[in-house]
């Protein structure tokens, strides 16, 4: 953490849409709104994971992370939310229990994101698109999304007055 953080009191977030393939990134800006910041290929070893995050800590100055939790439409916690608290388990291993990390509920960031980002652009000749813009485009949504994320935990921590995440790990649902 830098100096100038430590002496604000200023908490520097990231936030996470963590998937099978990427991990969208957010950053939570000082006035307040969240902005994409990169995707990150997701690997199956939670060490290449967290070598990853841990860079964007050190570069940014990172103290809490606030990751989506995948919840079902009705609010349960399912398979994949299970799978995304084991990975954040795995992680927070890695890059140490200093680190605030919070649970926001998801659904709907990537639709939403979809709907920012417009449709996915179509390929030569109007043709369908090719695997890289695919991939570029889900990309997007994802750092979107991971913004969208962010910005409810922001939200949601506003409007209960506290100036800062929790310690501790909880779930905070979409308003």
């Amino acid at each position: 953490m830098s100096e100038t953080t430590r002496m604000s009191g200023t908490t520097r977030t990231l936030g996470l849409d963590v998937g099978e393939r990427r991990i969208g990134v957010a950053i939570a800006e000082e006035a307040g709104g969240a902005r994409p910041l990169t995707t990150l290929r997701r690997d199956r070893d939670a060490a290449v994971d967290a070598a990853a995050l841990l860079a964007l800590i050190a570069t940014h100055a990172i103290d809490s992370l606030v990751v989506g939790l995948p919840l079902e439409a009705a609010g349960q916690e399912g398979a994949q939310a299970a799978r995304t608290r084991a990975w954040v388990e795995d992680i927070r291993a890695r890059i140490g229990d200093h680190m605030r990390i919070t649970f926001q509920d998801e659904r709907l960031s990537s639709h939403l994101a979809e709907q920012r980002l417009g449709p996915m652009p179509r390929g030569r000749s109007g043709g369908p698109p090719s695997r890289h813009q695919r991939d570029a485009y889900r990309a997007r949504v994802d750092r979107e999304a991971a913004a969208i994320i962010l910005q409810d935990a922001i939200d949601g921590r506003a409007a209960a007055g506290t100036a800062q995440f929790p310690k501790s790990t909880t779930t905070e649902s979409r308003r």
